[in-house]
């Protein structure tokens, strides 16, 4: 049903060690809020003339028919079941609608799509669709869209984590919005990003205050479902208080140990841990707890309902767009990165339809013997004699020298380095890496990554005609470690702790601070959301006026702008840091 090594989320959450990191951080819901089972869901469902079962792509409907249909025939309830696919324009029809945003060739970049989910239908179609139900008889109207069929119906939404959707797409058992085909997983991918989640993001946008029941459906036969209003008053909890998403956990070619080391509850029968999902948002979940059981939704509908609350005063600038993004690079006993950059603001906008761009930082969590960072290029580099070499590598398979070209800093732990759009860089092996962003996370053009092939045995993709139209070269000799290595500066101190900033570069649009504690502070939002990580010591509380959590190492939390006045306190006997990002108010920018 899926093709990963990360464990299947459990129904119900696992025992947690205290003090160690929670690959399941649940926001509770209270008693009794959370149901399973097709039987219970069967039972709302019954009692309405026609019900829309919508829900995200990649749900394996027909499975959740079967085991709801199977419910209403003990029950003696007769029930009509209309396919909102018989309803969808031809998947020949819907390639070539898609098309002018898939990139033409490109095997990784398309533009944002501007389609929406109902131009994925026949309106013809849609229109008869409608015209399903039969007195007497429960009309089931399900599938992706389901909603546009029966606008005014009991609606019932089945959501689905955009890793499962992932997992499943590369066992063959899920695919792409309207059934088009994809040749492998990389160009569904793009598909995904550029078309499927903006057109079911901007649907589930458009429901999300009148769905009836939001139910879980990434486990296979063990559907759990909870009462919209439930989770909509959870979702504006969350936006007041403090909270984590679900981390999720992929290796890569140059993955490495530490996550396998320090973070329990993993699948150790992995090749290494690359990448952890700490806050990607477009591709995390949250997720809630009651009486022990566990669901998820996506990260989205907390976006799509409170998104106000949770930026303050840079909503106006993002609107529903979570800006920041907080994620680990594992290279510990793993390989170097690939040599890259990230395109500029106009650059993004221009070819991918995108807001805003990629600017990176990297907060050193842990280093070990020789680690380094590559970033910005030596002084006598030549930049016509490196696209050269670096074609020819591509051409030929010949390894480049990276060191005559590409600037090297040695990276220790709690250093940490800018990443403006247009600097090349790389994390080195032996390092864990803290990578501080904005959100947009695939925008990366590769132009060397040490001749090695991707965990599929197939070489990875290089863009570096990309990479040449946006690299700065003026930073070079002495700028990275000038300009590029952040030093912290003391700005406010008290008893138990201080307050150090972390100054980003000019055209970073957040700033960082770094909080060090031993006792506690109180501490206000000032109308700004802030993201967190506990990069040292064992655990800390946040207490807010709408209740209290502790974190552990390593973790990211989020403390929405709404939250006002706060209080972080240190839990463990030694120092705690904390590392703090948020949007620069918009008289630092």
């Amino acid at each position: 049903m899926r093709k990963t090594a990360q464990v299947l989320l459990p129904v119900l959450k696992p025992e947690a060690r205290e003090g160690a990191y929670d690959i399941y951080p649940v926001h509770p819901l209270g008693g009794n809020q959370i149901s399973g089972g097709y039987q219970s869901l069967a039972e709302e469902m019954a009692r309405r003339p026609a019900v829309a079962l919508d829900g995200y792509a990649g749900v394996f409907f027909e499975e959740i028919r079967e085991g709801l249909q199977e419910c209403f025939d003990k029950a003696g309830r007769p029930v009509r079941w209309v396919n909102t696919a018989m309803a969808m324009k031809p998947p020949q029809a819907i390639e070539a609608m898609t098309a002018a945003f898939l990139g033409g060739d490109d095997p990784l970049f398309g533009t944002r799509t501007t389609l929406l989910l109902k131009d994925f239908f026949d309106p013809a179609g849609l229109e008869a669709l409608k015209g399903g139900q039969h007195t007497g008889t429960c009309t089931v109207f399900y599938g992706c869209g389901a909603a546009l069929a029966a606008p005014d119906c009991f609606l019932v939404y089945v959501d689905l984590p955009k890793n499962e959707l992932q997992y499943r797409l590369r066992a063959g058992t899920a695919a792409t919005l309207g059934g088009s085909s994809c040749p492998d997983f990389q160009t569904a991918y793009k598909r995904l990003y550029f078309v499927d989640w903006v057109v079911l993001n901007a649907h589930k946008q458009a429901i999300i205050e009148r769905i009836d029941i939001f139910a879980d459906g990434q486990r296979p036969g063990e559907l759990v479902w909870a009462k919209g209003q439930s989770i909509r008053q959870a979702l504006h909890e969350m936006s007041r208080s403090v909270f984590r998403v679900r981390p999720w956990f992929e290796p890569g070619p140059w993955g490495g140990s530490w996550c396998l080391h320090h973070i329990e509850g993993l699948n150790k029968d992995v090749p290494n841990i690359a990448w952890s999902f700490e806050l990607i948002v477009p591709e995390n979940g949250l997720l809630f707890e009651s009486a022990g059981r566990m669901m998820e939704v996506s990260f989205d509908c907390l976006m799509f309902r409170e998104a106000p609350a949770v930026l303050g005063d840079a909503y106006e600038r993002f609107g529903t767009e979570f800006p920041i993004r907080f994620d680990f690079l594992d290279t510990f006993e793993g390989g170097n990165l690939s040599v890259q950059c990230h395109p500029g603001a106009e650059y993004t906008k221009k070819h991918f339809n995108e807001a805003f761009t990629q600017e990176e930082c990297y907060y050193i969590l842990d280093a070990g013997d020789d680690a380094k960072v590559y970033l910005g290029f030596r002084d006598e580099i030549d930049p016509q004699q490196f696209e050269q070499v670096l074609k020819k590598s591509q051409q030929d398979g010949t390894s480049v020298n990276i060191d005559h070209f590409v600037n090297s800093l040695n990276s220790e732990k709690h250093d940490f380095f800018l990443i403006p759009p247009g600097t090349i860089h790389a994390s080195g092996r032996n390092n864990m890496v803290l990578e501080i962003s904005s959100t947009p996370y695939i925008f990366t053009f590769k132009m060397y990554d040490w001749l090695r092939p991707g965990l599929d045995g197939k070489p990875r993709n290089l863009n570096i005609d990309r990479a040449m139209e946006n690299l700065d070269f003026t930073r070079k000799g002495s700028y990275p470690e000038e300009k590029l290595r952040s030093r912290p500066i003391l700005r406010e101190a008290g008893e138990g702790w201080k307050r150090y900033e972390l100054p980003t570069h000019e055209q970073h649009f957040y700033e960082v601070g770094r909080l060090h504690l031993r006792g506690s502070v109180s501490c206000d939002t000032g109308g700004l959301c802030r993201v967190m990580n506990l990069v040292e010591g064992t655990s800390v509380a946040v207490e807010t006026p709408y209740g209290s959590r502790s974190f552990n190492y390593a973790e990211t939390f989020v403390i929405p702008a709404a939250t006002g006045i706060y209080r972080l306190i240190n839990l463990g006997p030694e120092e705690a840091i904390i590392v703090i990002a948020n949007v620069k108010p918009s008289s630092h920018l």
